[in-house]
């Protein structure tokens, strides 16, 4: 049924009469899988795919070569060596303080080929594709455990959102205050659901509802391209819901997304396929270690955001001048930055949104 509902979403939202498409290119089930359908179901359509390539991370554009190659689409390869160069005018355009903004830069290529651009949205919130996230979850709880235990279990699994002296991030002007994180991530955990489930329906909402969608649909909009999500339709979204969790994920061998992978072997390109989740991931240490703290104590020379006492000084001076900071050190004060950059662009508005972040 996966395959029927995906398949229709590309008859559908596809003119038949392009002559060419987009799509986004990891080496990853979900993009390969709806290359693969997308193949299938228009043979002589060009297709232009896309694969980013960080410096200092994790390279998967060899892989994602060979799917290109299997799937016969032009592919490129998005080299950035500074992931935050053009981070003011992201922001612009997604209006949030947010500092991955891949899908602006992945976008912004893309429309040097098309305006219909493909991806592989939704596979892992609606199938199990955080199988690291399960595995702990389930190991911190059982039946028994209270709603207040599985929410601070589910944060446990999210270490990188957050660092254990959040508190003390903030100034006078915001106080942080836990129990309104709590608040935010009640309603998914006090319910009847089974643990594995709710863990299913915190991630759908807070990773691609009140995420991913709206910063990705901004970025569209900005530059005036259609996005085209073949797993993300109504119908499979219902299966997906409809599946008992052990068609999706299985924990003794920690494997998710098992709809999904049935699938791609149908293709026979599964060992084509990066074994672990990496998606487009940048190296958070490496980068910090290249640019991002100059870049960092740059901007907080004088920031704002400290000027108006929303951020204590103390804990910006401790961790940014810190040699050796682990990687949620370092996504804090990534997201910081991209706070600051953020005030300055609305708030002060004494940012210019084309200035370039360089060292």
């Amino acid at each position: 049924m996966v395959e029927k509902y995906i398949k229709q979403t590309i008859h559908n939202e596809i003119d038949e009469k392009l002559d060419r498409i987009g799509i986004s290119l990891s080496s990853g089930i979900d993009s390969t899988l709806v290359l693969a359908l997308l193949r299938k179901q228009l043979p002589s359509i060009e297709i232009e795919s896309v694969s980013i390539k960080f410096s200092d991370s994790t390279d998967e554009t060899d892989a994602s070569q060979k799917i290109s190659s299997k799937f016969n689409t032009n592919h490129h390869i998005l080299e950035i060596d500074n992931f935050l160069e053009e981070l003011p005018h992201a922001i612009s355009v997604v209006k949030q303080p947010f500092w991955d903004l891949h899908w602006y830069y992945l976008v912004k290529k893309m429309k040097n080929f098309t305006n219909v651009f493909v991806s592989g949205d939704g596979g892992d919130e609606l199938f199990g594709g955080y199988t690291f996230r399960y595995k702990k979850f389930l190991e911190l709880t059982n039946e028994n455990s209270t709603t207040e235990q599985k929410i601070i279990s589910y944060l446990n699994c999210h270490e990188r959102d957050w660092v254990p002296d959040q508190e003390l991030i903030f100034g006078d002007e915001c106080k942080f205050n836990w129990e309104e994180i709590y608040q935010i991530l009640r309603p998914y955990f006090n319910n009847s659901l089974s643990n594995l489930t709710q863990v299913f329906l915190a991630d759908f909402n807070g990773k691609l509802i009140n995420n991913m969608k709206p910063l990705y649909s901004s970025i569209h909009k900005h530059f005036n391209i259609k996005n085209i999500t073949p797993i993300l339709n109504n119908e499979t979204i219902r299966l997906s819901c409809h599946l008992p969790n052990l068609s999706k994920y299985d924990y003794s061998t920690n494997t998710g997304k098992i709809p999904l992978i049935s699938l791609i072997e149908k293709f026979s390109v599964k060992h084509l396929i990066s074994s672990k989740k990496q998606g487009f991931s940048v190296n958070t240490i490496n980068m910090w270690n290249s640019y991002a703290r100059t870049i960092f104590l740059h901007y907080f020379d004088k920031s704002r955001l400290i000027e108006d006492k929303i951020l204590n000084s103390e804990w910006i001076q401790k961790y940014s001048t810190k040699s050796n900071l682990d990687a949620r050190y370092v996504n804090k004060l990534l997201g910081i930055l991209a706070l600051e950059i953020w005030y300055r662009l609305f708030i002060t508005k004494d940012l210019d949104s084309n200035e370039k972040l360089t060292i």
